[in-house]
């Protein structure tokens, strides 16, 4: 489960180390030091776009397996919730939901400097984010932490993955530097069998598919954006073998090695995905296990009993595996309705199940806005922000990943910034991956 205390205040931190041995201020960059660049994240097989026109055409409603007016609308009704609801030190209470927040308004294209129309009042909300995540940063040593994480660090590898995302955006370069210094320390807490457990402990071999899920989110995107800590490239490559051989069993990924599959079978199938191994024989049987799955709320209504945290927690990777096996070229007629189906659920249940506030929000122009939010009928109803970013983050899969002509998993694990990666096949389509 996703631990999200809430942090003490801002204070000063002894600076981080920028490789391979300049010492760099922590404060970070002003928004005129910010550049508007493509995603960095780039591989055949997947695709993204965070553009307001491409936004348009995946939601105009004319395909099955793309939003509407209606999914967009509420996804807008979450960003302004969130701007809302954002503490004075530009927090959303704990690093966990603050990277949650960070990572949902990148998604739709929001950061400081981007050519965004909500640019005035999601610009400094993300500027105010990501000041406070890299602020929540402090490099003694070999040592990394960042204040306020939890106890068992799922909070550091959630706001690390928003980082290097932060970074491949807008390149800003102290969050270059703290995504830097923390993606090491992922490296490093690697388990010998290849994948990770709580407080990312090294000489640990439980291999927690659902913390590894977060880890390898984060490495992937730091990787992609350009920053590659020593030892990344193997790193990936033994996360890859433990996903096949410890925490895959009897069709699916389960929780720990050893295990059944459960409902982390889409973290697994995902962390596949990404890593560009979706071909594999792994993936397939994951997309069959979660065939008859369902958008829910309430995890009885997924068709899988052996759920132990929010039902969001696991849509929210579902949506992503559906997605990727539906709608890229080359699909089954299997995985193509199955992701329909899923979609159209989705469609359905989102929008309506929206938690809307009597309060409207005004924009700097004072413009009102409708907002709201989503809340799991579960025993985590206290975690409003995480529940809600993991929706919005699912009515943004439509823009955040599109299919492409062809799947190369070799140059998928290519760093996209050299020369075998800029020199793929023609007939592959440029594409962008925000996981």
């Amino acid at each position: 489960m996703v631990d999200t205390p809430t942090p003490g205040p801002v204070s000063k931190i002894t600076p981080v180390a920028s490789p391979p041995s300049q010492q760099v201020s922590v404060k970070p960059a002003t928004q005129d030091t910010v550049a508007y660049v493509d995603s960095p994240v780039k591989m055949p097989s997947m695709m993204g776009s965070r553009t307001p026109g491409s936004i348009g055409a995946r939601t105009d409603g004319s395909n099955a397996g793309y939003g509407d007016a209606i999914t967009e609308a509420t996804v807008m009704k979450v960003l302004w919730w969130l701007k809302a609801h954002q503490r004075t030190d530009g927090s959303w209470g704990s690093l966990a939901n603050t990277g949650l927040a960070v990572l949902t308004y990148l998604a739709h294209g929001e950061y400081p400097g981007s050519p965004s129309p909500f640019q005035k009042d999601f610009g400094p909300v993300v500027q105010q984010a990501l000041d406070y995540l890299v602020n929540c940063v402090n490099q003694s040593g070999d040592k990394v932490t960042m204040r306020g994480s939890d106890g068992n660090e799922y909070s550091f590898l959630i706001a690390t993955y928003a980082l290097c995302e932060a970074f491949g955006m807008t390149k800003n370069p102290n969050c270059k530097d703290v995504a830097y210094v923390c993606l090491d320390r992922i490296v490093r807490g690697q388990s010998p069998t290849g994948g990770w457990d709580y407080k990312i402990n090294p000489q640990s071999t439980r291999d927690d598919m659902s913390f590894a899920g977060w880890a390898l989110q984060a490495l992937k995107a730091g990787k992609m954006a350009g920053l590659h800590p020593e030892g990344l490239d193997e790193c990936i490559k033994k996360a890859v073998k433990c996903l096949q051989t410890r925490n895959f069993k009897n069709g699916g990924f389960n929780y720990t090695a050893g295990g059944g599959p459960t409902g982390l079978t889409a973290t697994g199938c995902l962390a596949m995905q990404l890593l560009g191994y979706g071909n594999k024989p792994e993936v397939a049987s994951a997309l069959d296990f979660m065939r008859e799955w369902k958008p829910a709320f309430d995890k009885a209504e997924l068709s899988e009993r052996t759920l132990g945290a929010c039902p969001q927690y696991y849509c929210y990777y579902a949506t992503q595996c559906k997605y990727q096996a539906g709608m890229k070229q080359g699909a089954t007629k299997n995985d193509e309705m199955t992701w329909q189906k899923w979609n159209a659920a989705m469609k359905q249940l989102y929008p309506k199940s929206i938690i809307d506030d009597p309060e409207k929000v005004k924009d700097w122009s004072g413009k009102e806005h409708k907002q709201g939010h989503y809340q799991n009928t579960d025993a985590h109803t206290s975690r409003p922000v995480m529940d809600t970013c993991l929706v919005a983050l699912q009515l943004m899969v439509y823009y955040r990943y599109l299919p492409t002509t062809q799947t190369k998993a070799a140059v998928a694990e290519e760093d996209a910034g050299n020369a075998a990666a800029a020199a793929v096949d023609k007939s592959d389509v440029d594409v962008v991956v925000d996981i």
